[in-house]
């Protein structure tokens, strides 16, 4: 979760919205991304698409078995979606998103007994330092500080 912050700070300094995540499979990290929709004019370019995009083409395949996401904010239903679709085995966020959240903030999918995918789910993970790093770039966007 610390490189995933690290790639939010990137995102930050690129002026976007500050989330980044990780793919770890077997113990490496094999891919990575931050938010990217604004200067790529691409409404997909979420961190966590970003991150399985660089990992499918480095290991040659779009499912991604026994691997782990870790990102900085809790998916949307657009990265969940796109997570199961890549059969990652376990998803771990940092800050909780109550207004967009589609691993049990708004929606759970990958609870979603219809769906052929559930990926285990852990948020928390250093919540408190993934919330600042938002709240303070919203802070600043919105002039308070």
């Amino acid at each position: 979760m610390r490189r995933a912050l690290e790639l939010a700070a990137d995102a930050e300094a690129a002026g976007e919205v500050p989330v980044g995540a990780i793919v770890v499979l077997d113990g490496e990290i094999v891919g990575e991304g931050f938010n990217a929709p604004i200067s790529r004019s691409d409404p997909t370019a979420h961190a966590e698409v970003q991150a399985l995009r660089a990992t499918s083409a480095r290991v040659g395949n779009y499912r991604l078995p026994g691997s782990t996401l870790y990102v900085t904010l809790e998916p949307c239903a657009m990265c969940a979606g796109a997570i199961m679709h890549a059969r990652v085995a376990r998803v771990v966020f940092g800050a909780a998103d109550p207004k967009t959240g589609a691993a049990g903030s708004v929606v759970n999918l990958f609870a979603e007994s219809r769906l052929n995918h559930h990926a285990q789910v852990q948020g928390g993970v250093l919540a408190d330092d993934c919330m600042a790093v938002l709240r303070r770039f919203f802070a600043r966007k919105r002039g308070v500080i």
